[in-house]
């Protein structure tokens, strides 16, 4: 079985500047975790999911500092705290969103999707023809194809 089996064709995405609240309400609607985002272009640039949204009502975690010499190290990135901050307060899916994303092809294997929302922990593959979305592959159309089975 192939991505192109199993993916969701009908997309639900959204685009940078789509609020949060938004982003809440149309996953909540369609009951989906999570949704591409696109750029002006309708290009694939980043993934929102229910954990983006989730992190921004987490405690802040405050970095361990050590003082030496009159001087603060820091034992985390600084870049990561920043990161943080910015989810927390953010009000649009630029704020918030994932950019680092994976994407699959329609003839990508079940076996191999599998392998990949595993390993990389990621629960939503968008599947591209060339550079065009069409479709996503989720944990519940993996999940329903091993049902079919």
């Amino acid at each position: 079985m192939k991505a192109k089996d199993i993916m969701t064709k009908d997309v639900l995405t959204v685009s940078l500047d789509t609020t949060v609240k938004k982003v809440a309400e149309l996953l909540a609607d369609y009951e989906i975790s999570g949704a591409p985002v696109l750029d002006e272009h309708d290009r694939v640039i980043g993934v929102v999911t229910e954990s983006d949204l989730i992190e921004q009502k987490k405690n802040l975690h405050l970095p361990t500092v050590v003082t030496l010499f009159e001087g603060v190290l820091f034992l985390e990135r600084p870049q990561k705290m920043k990161r943080e901050i910015e989810k927390m307060l953010g009000a649009t899916v630029k704020d918030i969103y994932s950019k680092k994303v994976i994407t699959i092809n329609e003839n990508t294997t079940m076996e191999d999707i599998a392998t990949i929302m595993s390993e990389k922990k990621v629960h939503l593959l968008p599947v591209l023809r060339g550079d065009d979305l069409v479709g996503v592959v989720g944990k519940v159309d993996v999940v329903r194809a091993l049902a079919k089975e």
